[in-house]
C-alpha cells in the first residue's frame, strides 16, 4: 500500500525538483546533457580514477508551520533515494515572545526527521518597506548567509498554490504590472538559490500530509492578525472571492501567474535586446528609437535604467515610470523628472540622460 495521497503529492513536488538540481549540477554551463554526454571521452586513463565529487546540499527553510514542515518531511524521504544531503534553516524574527524557544523546537524536529546540518538563525528585522517587506528582507539575507555558509546547492521554500493566489491579488491591489501578477517564480535567487516545490500544491494539501505523518506544526499568530494585508486576504478576501465567483479562484490566479510570467520573460527578453539599439556612445537613451518601441517595451528599457543610475527597484512604481515616458511620447519642454534614489531623468534635445543628481 503506497502512501496517503497527500504524503504521495508532496514527495512527488518535491522528488522533481531535486532531479532539476542533480541535472544542472550535473550539466557543464551552456552544454545541454544530452551534448554534455555525447561529449565525455569515452575511454579514461585506467591510472587515474577521478575523484567522485561530493553530494551536493540542500536545505529547506522551515518555519514549523505546515507548509514547510510538510516540505521538510518531504525531502527527508527523498533526498536520501537520489544521493543529496538534506539540511534545514529556521530563521527567529524576534517578533513575538518565546520565539526563540520556538526556533529550538524546529530545529529538534528537523533533526529528528534525520536532515543534517540544521541551525537556527537569529535576525534583526527593521522597519523599511513596513513589518512584512521587513521581515522578508531579513529573512531572505539569513538564508543567503547560511547556504553560502555550508555551500547549499540550492535552499527550498514552502510557499504555496494558495501562496501564489495571494501574491498576485497583492500585485494587482498595488497596479504594479504584469511582473507584479506574474507572483513568485518556481526558482530565484543568485543562480537559482531558491526553489519552490509547492506552487502547485494546495496548502489543505500540505496541513493533511503533516496530519497524516503526525508532524506537530506551529500556527503563526500573525497569520491570522487583520494588521496584515496578507491576513485580510487570506481570511477575508479570498474567501469573498471564491462566494461570489465560485470554487477554482485559487487555481485560476495560480494559472494566471505562470501565464503572466511568460509573457514578462518574453517582454524583458525583448527590452535587452531593443536596449542596444537605443543606446547612444555616451550611454545616453535616443528618444526616437524609444518612441518607436511597444510601450511595454520602451517602460522597461526606462525602469532598467533608472535602476541602473541608482533609483531602488522597490521604490520604483509605475507613476514615476509614467513621467518619465511622457519626455518620449509627450515632450512638451517638461523639466527633469526626480526619482527615488536622487536620480533625475531629462531629455536633452533628442536624447534621454537618466543619472543621480
Amino acid at each position: 500500500m503506497g502512501p496517503h495521497p497527500a504524503v504521495a503529492a508532496i514527495r512527488l513536488a518535491v522528488r522533481r525538483v531535486l532531479h532539476d538540481i542533480l541535472t544542472e549540477l550535473n550539466t557543464p554551463a551552456g552544454i545541454p546533457a544530452t551534448a554534455a554526454a555525447a561529449t565525455t571521452p569515452v575511454e579514461r586513463t585506467p591510472e587515474r580514477t577521478p575523484e567522485r565529487p561530493p553530494s551536493p546540499l540542500v536545505l529547506v527553510a522551515c518555519s514549523g508551520g505546515a507548509d514547510s514542515m510538510a516540505l521538510a518531511s518531504a525531502l527527508a524521504f527523498e533526498a536520501p533515494r537520489l544521493g543529496v544531503r538534506a539540511g534545514g534553516v529556521t530563521v527567529d524574527h524576534g517578533l513575538q515572545t518565546g520565539s526563540d524557544l520556538r526556533a529550538e523546537e524546529v530545529v529538534l524536529r528537523l533533526r529528528e526527521l534525520g536532515l543534517d546540518p540544521v541551525e537556527s538563525t537569529s535576525v534583526s528585522v527593521g522597519r523599511a518597506g513596513g513589518p512584512e517587506a521587513a521581515a522578508r528582507d531579513a529573512r531572505y539575507a539569513a538564508l543567503d548567509a547560511a547556504a553560502t555558509r555550508h555551500g547549499a546547492a540550492a535552499v527550498l521554500l514552502g510557499h504555496t498554490r494558495d501562496d501564489q493566489a495571494e501574491t498576485v491579488l497583492l500585485g494587482l491591489a498595488r497596479g504594479s504590472g504584469i511582473r507584479s501578477l506574474s507572483g513568485m517564480a518556481a526558482v530565484s535567487g543568485a543562480g537559482g538559490r531558491y526553489r519552490r516545490p509547492f506552487l502547485q500544491v494546495d496548502r489543505q494539501t500540505a496541513r493533511k500530509a503533516c496530519m497524516v505523518q503526525s508532524l506537530p506544526v506551529w500556527d503563526d499568530p500573525h497569520n491570522a492578525d487583520p494588521a496584515y494585508t496578507r491576513s485580510r486576504l487570506r481570511h477575508e478576501g479570498l474567501p469573498a472571492l471564491e462566494k461570489a465567483l465560485g470554487k477554482g479562484v485559487v487555481e485560476a490566479l495560480a494559472r494566471t501567474a505562470q501565464l503572466s510570467r511568460d509573457d514578462a520573460d518574453a517582454l524583458d527578453t525583448w527590452a535587452r535586446q531593443a536596449e542596444a539599439g537605443v543606446r547612444d556612445a555616451t550611454g545616453g537613451l535616443e528618444c526616437a528609437g524609444l518612441y518607436a518601441l511597444p510601450p511595454a517595451v520602451r517602460r522597461r528599457i526606462l525602469r532598467r535604467a533608472a535602476i541602473e543610475a541608482g533609483a531602488p527597484a522597490g521604490a520604483l512604481f509605475a507613476r514615476h515610470l509614467e513621467e518619465v515616458d511622457r519626455l518620449i511620447t509627450g515632450w512638451r519642454g517638461q523639466g527633469a523628472i526626480n526619482l527615488p534614489g536622487k536620480v533625475v531623468a531629462r531629455r536633452q534635445g533628442g536624447r534621454l540622460v537618466i543619472r543621480q543628481g
